[in-house]
């Protein structure tokens, strides 16, 4: 379709601190009583998502997809239904497609089960609909980001609306099905592209149902690959099978995320546009078309509720092992390692099973997976940022968290350089980005000093902590590494991130890389270089070579 202009924490830190200095005979006489300090937090964890349903049957746009509003973690799936009836010119009744089913009733509309092999086609009583409608599945426009949405106002999670738009009718608020009547609960016409960045808001009044507030449009998750039935998924990689896209059960036509969807993030399209084909403009009367859509949401702990009994088809062989994987973040929780939450000791882990971006804990940290560089050398890095620093005072971050690392995990610390070249500098300005504004560089070639400041272990250097540089960020980003996307780039505690690589003078200030936590346009895992190196203060993530001979 050709696009068009779319438009807790609650923390609560005391700290109490009692410091007596006395001046006695000429001497300083100290003492220190009760040095006290609370780090306390209250957290109500609430659950919440919405289905969004975007339609317009001018264009026969449709944009069905999942938010997650809430402050936890949930897992998802969509079903679709599809009914059909037509009626020849001067008929009195419509005839049905699909025997048995009625346009008033959405419970006897026919679930649509594609093949195992290819999407676009349907299966079963399914079939019948593959004449007269086309759909069209995921989300891709060549050289563009993820699409943007409005997010929900309606935040109250005991309340089955769906945030539907221009022609599309939330089944709460309105139960008819003669293709005319308005239930929209959410602003939009329903076209494609209606939202972009920059748009907002304000529901005062309030509009649509929900909150008044005003809200931004935020954007999409950008889908690491196409949706694909269970039998597909099954055929993946094992490093592979968790992610963010779609997997159809095509025996009971269910489409479930294929990753856990974290707070505040929105899934990509599960559907773009349901075009009815030639056959149907050309039946010799009218017709009466719609797709029901039924949405289902979990949090990742009732995986069960997923496999409960469907009374009408039987669930495929492989969706155990799907929502497991989900729920774990890996499939066989990487190949028999233990969890992203299991703390073992390093002898517990095989490094050289992990696939690029594996969450594990260790000795009482949390790491993702960077990289084998063979030789029993793996790269690794602190999940979580760390503290707050300016750029020059990073060296001094990162010996005192290695200083205190578990001393089983510092024996099998490899030897980086002692020093880094700080001699090349680039600013953003001067880097292409290809399709992908401020992800990867593509002429990084261009500034040779600093594409050749990759990290390696260097047997003449020491064994420390160190950050990553703009190139090695370069070389660990893109599908199937250690950072597949933006939002991975992010620290587990969502904070930015300094690099080591220095960006120049630029406005009068020495500049310095890093990773963005959110950019003022709501962007998140960037690649910017205009933080003030001498007087910003950011976090680090410590990263280590450690060593497994296999």
């Amino acid at each position: 379709m050709t696009p068009e202009k779319k438009n807790q924490r609650r923390l609560r830190n005391l700290a109490l601190l009692s410091l007596l200095l006395l001046l006695v005979g000429g001497t300083f006489a100290f003492q220190a009583f009760n040095q006290r300090a609370i780090n306390d937090r209250l957290r109500e964890n609430i659950p919440g998502g919405r289905v969004h349903d975007y339609y317009n049957r001018d264009t026969e746009n449709k944009d069905v997809f999942v938010e997650n509003y809430g402050n936890v973690p949930l897992m998802a799936r969509i079903r679709l239904s599809e009914f059909m009836e037509k009626r020849a010119t001067g008929d009195t009744d419509f005839t049905p497609i699909v025997n048995g089913t009625i346009r008033d009733q959405v419970n006897t509309w026919t679930v649509m089960r594609p093949s195992e092999t290819n999407l676009n086609t349907r299966v079963g009583d399914s079939a019948a609909f593959n004449t007269y409608a086309n759909l069209t599945f995921g989300w891709t426009r060549s050289g563009q980001d993820a699409p943007w949405f409005m997010p929900t106002f309606n935040r109250d999670n005991q309340d089955l609306m769906t945030a539907s738009a221009g022609h599309a009718r939330d089944w709460v608020t309105s139960t008819a099905t003669d293709g005319v009547t308005d239930g929209a609960t959410h602003p939009g016409d329903g076209t494609d592209a209606y939202w972009s960045s920059g748009d907002s808001f304000d529901n005062s009044g309030p509009v649509w149902p929900g909150e008044e507030v005003s809200h931004d449009a935020a954007q999409n998750l950008q889908q690491e690959r196409a949706p694909m039935t269970m039998s597909q998924w099954a055929a993946l990689p094992n490093n592979l099978k968790v992610g963010n896209f779609w997997v159809i059960d095509h025996q009971t036509g269910w489409a479930y995320w294929a990753n856990q969807l974290q707070a505040g993030e929105t899934t990509s399209y599960l559907l773009d546009a349901a075009q009815m084909t030639a056959a149907a403009d050309n039946i010799p009367g009218e017709y009466y078309y719609g797709i029901h859509v039924d949405g289902q949401l979990i949090s990742p702990d009732r995986i069960n509720d997923f496999l409960a009994v469907d009374p009408d088809y039987t669930h495929h062989d492989d969706l155990s092992d799907f929502l497991t994987a989900v729920q774990n973040g890996s499939i066989d929780n990487n190949w028999g390692n233990p969890g992203p939450d299991d703390d073992v000791q390093p002898n517990q882990i095989n490094f050289s099973l992990m696939a690029p971006g594996t969450i594990f804990t260790m000795a009482g940290e949390q790491y993702r997976y960077l990289e084998n560089q063979g030789g029993g050398n793996h790269m690794i890095i602190r999940n979580a940022s760390l503290g707050s620093t300016t750029f020059d005072n990073q060296d001094n971050a990162l010996s005192d968290w290695y200083n205190n690392l578990d001393l089983a995990v510092q024996s099998m610390v490899r030897p980086v350089a002692n020093t880094f070249q700080n001699d090349g500098k680039v600013s953003q300005q001067e880097i292409n980005w290809g399709e992908s504004n401020l992800w990867i560089p593509t002429n990084l070639h261009d500034f040779p000093d600093v594409a050749e400041d990759e990290t390696r272990v260097d047997t003449s250097g020491t064994p420390r902590a160190f950050s990553l540089s703009l190139a090695d960020v370069t070389r660990l980003s893109g599908p199937d590494r250690a950072f597949p996307n933006f939002n991975e780039r992010l620290s587990s505690n969502n904070a930015g991130w300094w690099l080591r690589t220095p960006a120049g003078v630029v406005e009068g200030y020495e500049r310095a890389w890093r990773i963005t936590q959110a950019y003022n346009d709501g962007s998140r895992g960037q690649l910017r270089s205009g933080a003030n190196r001498l007087g910003q203060r950011l976090s680090i993530r410590p990263v280590i070579f450690i060593n497994q001979p296999s």
